[in-house]
């Protein structure tokens, strides 16, 4: 992906009535002005501040977002190591991939050795993994806004609610934002490199090889679309651009390109290929069902400007207008052409969420730094420098104070009971107190073995897609007419020691549970509505001949 030499781009625009020779001269001289000094210090600084912030973000997180987080990886990882763990439909159509659940696998494995898979460590060592990942993710963040702006850009590329709230989580999508920053780097380096504006020790010439930079790149680049498929939809856009502009086209398409496509491919094959016993090639398996076949449109359908209209503006949140002023001051259209080209692609399909433009949601930071940055250096004609950092000030204090009680608030309170209840079934499980549960509520509204860690026999409401459109799952019937459907498929529910049920529907169940059952546990869940219902609270009942305590 080209873009202009840094000299137009390294820092915030001039002042404001300077002509245009002396913009000229300023820019000659730019070129050879160092780069300020960050307050950061050095980048080993750089991650260890990550880290340590990543951490305390991890252990914040006590809500529910995505049953993907769960269901899509720790549920896969628990059942390899443990022997047991629900496998949705997904895998047994064969359209997840093994690699991204194998990482935590290795985790899981380490805490089994060291007899630490206790409740806590194993809600909490997850997401603190993933924080570690997360930081990395920062880390490659700075450096490409020093690399493609200056230092001074690279330390306000600050991070707002959204990434609070989603990056530690155990979602694909936020491994797959992590290897998106850290490959475009590695890719803007190769730019730099083959340009002659940055130095790349113990390299050759660009004409005679490319640079490693860009290799490295592209293998990140494969394992994010061996985790998430639709992650060709990024790089598509930036191999596309540098391949029209490339001298040594075949070069690039049959010496780097396909060779470690094919070569992570079938490595990610041959991996799945074991796991699943099968022969299977999973992102055929995932493009055919998602993009060819419409299949993720089952989970529900948005207007195709979703996206553009409310998805990312809610995202980005009190960012939006000084990324905006950002790419409009920086003219870096490269990057802000990615960011539409992502958002355009995935709004074509109708089934769309939130998480799936996170990898390019960081970039937005990255311009409402650089409008940061400019409005702390600038110095406007006839204004004092009190006024203009006042004005920077401010502006700080705006973006605090609406991302940081928003994060907190959705990463602490909002949807926190259905993370609650299985910590408390864990524990009272691990404790002889329980002996089955069924889950009374919309399909994978909670956790599931990757939190109770014990086996014991559980049940929820299938939500498995038909091959006849129509057709109501479990989830679904239940909804409708909960009363009607516990008395056809359950009975009289005796053979559970415990249900879980959101209180929008004990409503209508209480009859039935209050012959055999008894209330023992109560969670807060939600101040607003969630899905279809108000879903304040998440409850918990135990069948009367069984023990409990508060």
């Amino acid at each position: 992906m080209s873009h202009r030499r840094r000299s137009n781009a390294a820092g915030p625009p001039p002042p404001e009535g300077v002509g245009d020779s002396s913009t000229a001269q300023a820019s000659s001289t730019e070129k050879e002005r160092p780069d300020p000094p960050s307050v950061l210090g050095s980048e080993r600084r750089v991650l260890a501040l990550a880290l340590a912030f990543r951490a305390a973000n991890a252990l914040l997180v006590r809500t529910y977002f995505n049953p993907d987080e769960h269901w899509q990886c720790l549920e896969v990882a628990h059942r390899i190591v443990f022997g047991y763990g629900h496998l949705t439909w997904e895998w047994k159509r064969g359209l997840r991939s093994y690699l991204h659940p194998l990482v935590f696998a290795a985790l899981y494995k380490i805490l089994a050795l060291l007899h630490l898979d206790t409740p806590w460590f194993m809600v909490m060592a997850p997401r603190l993994l993933q924080a570690v990942f997360a930081s990395f993710g920062d880390l490659y963040l700075y450096k490409l806004s020093k690399l493609i702006f200056n230092n001074h850009v690279a330390q306000w590329a600050l991070v707002n609610w959204f990434m609070l709230f989603c990056i530690t989580r155990t979602l694909s999508n936020s491994m797959e934002t992590v290897l998106t920053i850290t490959g475009l780097y590695y890719w803007f380096v190769a730019i730099e490199s083959s340009k002659g504006t940055l130095v790349v020790p113990r390299q050759k010439p660009a004409s005679k090889q490319s640079p490693p930079s860009r290799k490295m790149a592209l293998l990140i680049a494969a394992l994010a679309c061996a985790i998430r498929p639709t992650s060709a939809i990024t790089w598509l856009y930036v191999g596309l651009l540098d391949f029209i502009q490339t001298k040594s086209k075949s070069r690039f398409l049959f010496l780097e390109v396909i060779p470690l496509g094919v070569f992570v491919l079938a490595v990610t094959t041959f991996l799945d290929c074991w796991m699943y016993g099968s022969r299977v090639i999973v992102p055929l398996n995932f493009l055919k069902f998602n993009l060819f076949s419409s299949g993720g449109d089952y989970y529900g359908t948005h207007v195709f400007h979703w996206y553009f209209s409310q998805g990312f503006p809610s995202m980005i949140w009190t960012f939006l207008p000084f990324s905006i002023s950002g790419i409009m001051k920086s003219r870096e259209w490269r990057l802000a052409g990615l960011i539409v080209w992502v958002l355009a692609v995935y709004s074509i399909l109708g089934h769309k969420e939130f998480r799936f433009v996170l990898p390019v949601l960081p970039l937005m930071f990255m311009f409402s730094g650089y409008n940061l940055a400019a409005m702390a250096q600038f110095k406007g004609k006839g204004r004092s420098e009190k006024g203009h950092l006042s004005r920077f000030r401010l502006s700080v204090i705006l973006l605090i104070l609406t991302n940081v009680p928003m994060a907190l608030y959705m990463s602490l309170y909002h949807q926190r009971g259905t993370e609650d209840v299985m910590f408390y079934l864990s524990r009272e499980a691990h404790d002889g107190r329980v002996k089955s549960v069924l889950f009374l509520m919309p399909c994978h509204s909670t956790p599931y073995y990757s939190t109770l860690h014990y086996n014991l026999p559980m049940r929820f409401l299938d939500c498995t897609p038909s091959e006849n459109k129509g057709t109501l799952d479990e989830s679904d019937r239940f909804l409708m007419n909960p009363t009607d459907f516990v008395g056809k498929v359950f009975g009289n529910l005796s053979s559970f020691s415990h249900i879980v049920l959101f209180e929008s529907e004990e409503r209508h169940l209480k009859l039935l549970l209050h012959n055999s059952f008894r209330e023992v546990r109560r969670f807060f869940h939600s101040h607003f509505k969630v899905d279809r219902d108000l879903q304040s609270s998440v409850v918990v009942y135990s069948r009367m001949n069984i023990p409990w305590q508060y």
